[in-house]
């Protein structure tokens, strides 16, 4: 999918991602907080399914991560690294028609999943956030449909990310969510399983957990097989929030 050089420019970027440890403060000036821009494609006359846009988000934030134009010495490394070093915020927002159009050109990386699409940017200050996001609207991401809980199947090699059960998200929260889900969870493949991941697309799925999941999957996370995400509580869940949880799951490219 992304060529045969991939075994030249991936160990850069699996690096940045598996030496994440999260925390830190933010600066004092708010615009100087640094966040990836994400943005969903909503049309109005055919809203697209929730399972399929969180899964095209997810996918398009780890993609924007281990990018070749992300290593060392491509024009993405020095923002990633200094998103990475800091707190690592994401910002979704809505999209339809022209405005979607509009975004395509600024750097970044879309995705697709059952004919659903999000696109995220490279990480940068938010007070620097280019005009044709700034004026999308944060709100009113909420589409049509729920998130099945049964396991995922289909072929072996992607990683699934349930969602908490006794947490209620819009689907904009949602998918910052899986985007964070899904760069954590590079750290569970090696280097080479996550390089064969990137060169099949990122396959992820997406699924909303029962109560009897979740125990295992915190289960998991207590013993490093799984990945969580524990949310620092800004907007809509208390602080310290663990949202989603990412395993390796037998499941299908999409």
């Amino acid at each position: 999918m992304f060529g045969s050089d991939i075994s030249t420019t991936f160990e850069d970027t699996y690096r940045r991602l598996i030496g994440y440890v999260g925390g830190g403060d933010d600066p004092g000036e708010p615009s100087d907080v640094l966040a990836m821009a994400m943005v969903l494609r909503i049309e109005k006359k055919d809203p697209p399914s929730r399972h399929g846009l969180l899964v095209a988000a997810a996918r398009a934030a780890v993609l924007v991560c281990l990018d070749p134009r992300a290593r060392s010495d491509g024009p993405w490394a020095g923002p990633l690294d200094e998103w990475c070093d800091a707190r690592i915020r994401k910002i979704a927002r809505r999209a339809r028609a022209s405005q979607w159009d509009a975004v395509q050109d600024l750097w970044g990386v879309t995705a697709s999943a059952d004919g659903c699409e999000a696109r995220a940017f490279v990480p940068g200050r938010v007070g620097d956030v280019d005009p044709r996001i700034r004026k999308l609207q944060i709100g009113g991401t909420d589409v049509p449909g729920e998130l099945e809980s049964g396991e995922p199947t289909g072929e072996r090699g992607g990683l699934c990310l349930w969602l908490n059960p006794d947490l209620e998200m819009s689907v904009g929260k949602a998918a910052a969510q899986v985007g964070h889900a899904s760069m954590l969870g590079v750290a569970l493949f090696t280097l080479d399983e996550a390089e064969a991941w990137y060169a099949g697309g990122c396959a992820v799925d997406v699924r909303q957990a029962d109560q009897p999941t979740w125990q295992r999957l915190q289960e998991s996370e207590a013993c490093g097989t799984a990945a969580a995400v524990r949310d620092a509580g800004f907007t809509e869940v208390a602080p310290g929030s663990m949202t989603v949880i990412a395993e390796r799951a037998s499941i299908t490219s999409t």
